[in-house]
């Protein structure tokens, strides 16, 4: 591995870190008249990150159609703000008939949005294939905010208040 590709590889395990354990995103796609149009997703990835994201979904929704009308072009956002992290990835979307995947991302916790289950014929996987993605985490210990809030106040060098912001570039 190039240290390139070993850089990447941290940084897609960073993301993932971020973004697993949120309970929700929002998944914003176009509209037919070009305004954009977002609403909360359960988040449900996979035990392990290939710059790909998963949600449950039905054929029938009208995500669905702004996507197969309009752009497969989405926006993902994820917010974390007890740990102070963010996340926003843009990327493409499209359906995914795999019942293997659905089998591996399910949870029961899931019938609440699709009563009848991997059952329902109108439940499918919707697939983002991350282009680019931007992190801020400001997660830190106590003792680490403490810190900064001292150099800030001291020194007048912010940067440690901050914490780390960083774009990543997929595909």
């Amino acid at each position: 591995m190039t240290a390139t590709s070993n850089e990447r590889e941290k940084d897609l395990e960073k993301l993932f870190k971020i973004i697993h354990n949120v309970k929700y995103a929002m998944l914003t796609t176009v509209n037919e008249d070009g305004t954009l149009h977002s609403r909360p997703m359960v988040n449900k990835q996979a035990d392990s990150f290939h710059g790909e994201l998963w949600f449950f979904t039905q054929r029938s929704a009208h995500k669905v159609t702004e996507m197969k009308k309009g752009s497969e072009e989405v926006n993902v956002s994820y917010a974390d703000p007890e740990n102070q992290s963010y996340v926003s990835i843009s990327g493409r979307a499209g359906l995914v008939d795999d019942n293997t995947k659905k089998g591996d991302l399910w949870s029961e916790s899931l019938k609440a949005w699709f009563p009848k289950g991997l059952d329902d014929p109108d439940v499918t996987l919707l697939r983002i294939t991350i282009i680019e993605a931007e992190y801020w985490d400001s997660s830190s210990t106590v003792m680490q905010k403490l810190y900064g809030l001292a150099k800030a106040t001291i020194l007048g060098d912010h940067t440690a208040l901050a914490g780390e912001n960083k774009k990543l570039i997929l595909h």
